[in-house]
């Protein structure tokens, strides 16, 4: 039988897939049927440092501390109301899933700043998380705000953060670092166990008619794989920490590249908004079914085997790829 199991943050998992951060987390219900149907884990849906600050009395406080140093703080912080979930219902739900679920629940905090809702790190953990995901999103918009002094504000969160918990840690990062295979190494040398490639951006659009902005939605695609496939096998072997790859995770062949870049898991979340659990017993079965016809015993067998380290051509991860792909275009007839 081909082993699928895999371990992350720790966690022996039964298999590399895992419900990424969602609205799927929100009803046990709907948790319940991704266990059934094969999921190894479930992150769940971020609890905002924005809804947790709205909730406190430290709000002014916060507000004219972070000024300083963040120019977009003031408008940064939205007004509360765009907020349904309040942090004591998040800690329930967490306390529910763990209840109601026999697979690891990774908690999830979105964040950018240190300070008192931090705190909620160490909640989280009495809640019944098995680990914690913290999601760093920042948009910068002040001109005067450099690369090195938000770096190193995140850096220092991620080091407030772990020291508050036991559980494993991980950090989702976004793909726009100057030198990421640095930052990296930064927020694991900070305490984190774990790299989550990548945070997936929504960018807003506007609406001609209204003279208003849209916000809205689009899911995933599997060619969205590229990016993360691309850094998690540079950085395997370089930086010592568990990779999670996720945005594009829609088929088992990309469950199966995820893997062979250095991979522990790999986490869906568009697939299943879009398709339901219904797709996951299928990917397990391809997966298990490509391995063995390929003689593959485990996952562990092939995580790593086309990262930058193992393959012939490393430079193919670099820049001649780059000369290589424009140069590859032929007109056509």
């Amino acid at each position: 039988m081909t082993n699928l199991s895999t371990t992350y943050l720790g966690l022996k998992l039964k298999n590399p897939l895992v419900a990424s951060a969602s609205p799927l987390s929100k009803k046990i219900d709907k948790a319940i049927k991704l266990e059934e149907a094969g999921v190894s884990a479930i992150v769940m849906y971020s609890l905002f440092e924005e809804q947790i600050i709205h909730e406190s009395l430290e709000l002014d406080h916060f507000l004219s501390r972070n000024t300083d140093s963040f120019a977009e703080a003031l408008s940064y912080l939205p007004d509360g109301g765009m907020y349904a979930i309040r942090p004591e219902k998040y800690l329930n739900q967490v306390a529910g899933l763990k209840k109601a679920l026999g697979i690891p629940v990774i908690g999830s905090l979105n964040g950018v700043s240190k300070g008192g809702w931090t705190t909620y790190a160490k909640r989280i953990e009495e809640a019944g998380a098995d680990a914690l995901e913290l999601n760093l999103y920042f948009l910068s918009t002040d001109p005067n705000l450099t690369a090195a002094e938000l770096e190193t504000a995140q850096v220092e969160l991620v080091a407030e953060v772990k020291s508050s918990i036991k559980i494993p840690l991980a950090v989702k990062l976004s793909p726009f670092v100057t030198s990421l295979p640095n930052f990296a190494k930064r927020i694991v040398d900070a305490g984190a166990n774990g790299l989550v490639l990548f945070n997936r951006f929504y960018q807003p659009d506007f609406d001609l008619d209204e003279l208003d902005i849209i916000h809205s939605l689009d899911l995933s695609s599997s060619a969205e794989l590229r990016l993360p496939l691309r850094w998690v096998s540079i950085l395997y072997g370089k930086v010592n920490a568990d990779y999670a790859l996720t945005s594009g995770v829609h088929s088992a062949n990309d469950v199966l590249k995820a893997m062979m870049a250095g991979a522990k898991v790999a986490m869906m979340a568009s697939n299943l908004l879009h398709n339901g659990e219904k797709v996951i017993p299928s990917m397990l079965e391809s997966l298990q079914t490509w391995m063995k016809e390929r003689e593959y015993k485990s996952i562990e067998q092939m995580q790593g085997s086309m990262s930058q380290k193992n393959v012939r051509e490393p430079a193919a991860f670099e820049r001649a790829n780059y000369m290589k792909v424009l140069n590859s275009w032929r007109d056509l007839p």
